[in-house]
């Protein structure tokens, strides 16, 4: 009788209703506000936020802390902005990155003014990623770290919220929260053109890459300055 009384109790304690615990399986799903998760559209300003980045210092081989601002990046520009779910994540270092690395210059000659790439990391992270692809360095005081793609570190996720591009992986890689992979024109602060991989969800099995590399990139801006060469 007094093994069924514990038999019994063990079961009451362990059942969700006492203790306020889920006692199911992890959820796939991870609740992010909406205002997160619904990507901006065509047509509208990108989110006014800072980076925490470093940068050289006059004194050869130093770093200090510098904080840019969407602007500082954005603003009379019109650039190509590619953002992936992590440094040193496979898709990302053998293909995203080193695809738009090699297709730089014939980006640039393109009207585009530059080359970023965006990831949820900090950036001390994202210049060792750089190195580690062998992306040449820019030296200079003041810069902004790589002579061609440059790497924004989006630590804090905010420019990832305001684009509403953020996704959480928990169950899947346990990335955490980080950007969904997207690629875009920006032009003067405004969403020109954006490629979004899809089906875009939360915590994601899948890591697609089919509409945001350089080829599709190239493909818009050609078609764009024909169009425009026909006026």
């Amino acid at each position: 009788m007094k093994g069924l009384f514990l038999v019994v109790l063990w079961t009451l304690l362990s059942s969700s209703s006492l203790l306020g615990v889920n006692a199911q399986p992890q959820s796939a799903n991870y609740d992010l506000p909406k205002e997160w998760t619904t990507p901006l559209q065509e047509g509208d300003t990108i989110p006014d936020v800072t980076f925490q980045t470093r940068t050289r210092t006059a004194n050869d081989g130093d770093f200090d802390w510098k904080t840019l601002t969407t602007s500082d990046y954005f603003d009379n520009k019109r650039v190509v902005l590619f953002a992936l779910p992590g440094a040193f994540t496979p898709t990302c270092t053998t293909s995203h990155l080193p695809e738009y690395q090699q297709a730089y210059d014939e980006i640039r000659q393109l009207g585009i003014h530059d080359v970023y790439c965006l990831s949820v990391n900090d950036a001390f992270v994202m210049r060792q990623w750089g190195l580690s692809l062998d992306l040449p360095e820019d030296t200079t005081a003041g810069s902004l770290g790589f002579t061609k793609v440059k790497l924004i570190p989006d630590g804090t996720a905010a420019f990832t919220r305001g684009m509403g591009m953020s996704c959480h992986w928990n169950s899947e890689r346990g990335f955490g929260e980080r950007s969904w992979r997207y690629s875009a024109v920006i032009d003067n602060g405004k969403i020109e053109k954006l490629f979004i991989e899809q089906p875009r969800i939360q915590n994601s099995g899948p890591d697609p890459y089919e509409v945001s590399g350089p080829e599709t990139m190239i493909d818009y801006l050609k078609s764009v300055k024909e169009s425009k060469d026909e006026l």
